[in-house]
């Protein structure tokens, strides 16, 4: 099964494809989707959108997983994480991608298994989970990794909660 894991940010949205195989997991691709500070709202969201819709096409994951929004002191900075969210959440089912979403709390516990993991502890495990030599950069993209194994580790607990 292939994951799309998204990260969303106006400035920053990171993305991860990752595979799970025989029980293994792998990247496809990770990256990130930059928008340049001065340029328009709208045009940013539409690179956004664009460029995601370019990932899943060339990818073809099964699934989507995308962060959800902790709400931040900065009100300004939460709409904008919000705008981005709903474009990413808009190219992912266009595409007719099943979507799920986790809290940062939901996938700090399942790449480390400690819901108040800090950043390095999450980065690390995903380097180890994804048998990477260096912890992925930037850290928008390691985040999505994390997001996409999160799906992957949902998925496999479900099945086995339910057989």
């Amino acid at each position: 099964m292939r994951v799309l894991g998204v990260d969303p940010g106006t400035a920053t949205t990171g993305y991860a494809v990752v595979m799970e195989e025989e029980g293994r997991l792998q990247v496809v691709t990770l990256g990130v989707v930059t928008t340049p500070a001065k340029t328009p709202l709208p045009i940013r969201l539409q690179q956004i959108y664009q460029d995601l819709s370019e990932v899943v096409e060339m990818h073809r994951p099964d699934a989507a997983a995308v962060e959800e929004l902790f709400f931040s002191r900065n009100a300004r900075t939460a709409m904008s994480v919000g705008h981005a969210r709903g474009v990413t959440l808009l190219a992912l089912i266009n595409a007719g991608l099943p979507i799920a979403e986790y809290t940062p709390m939901q996938v700090k516990q399942a790449v480390t298994g400690y819901g108040n993991a800090d950043k390095h502890q999450v980065q690390e495990m995903v380097r180890v989970l994804l048998n990477l030599r260096d912890i992925p950069r930037p850290d928008d993209a390691a985040d999505a990794a994390a997001v996409a194994i999160c799906y992957l580790h949902r998925v496999k607990l479900d099945s086995l909660l339910e057989g």
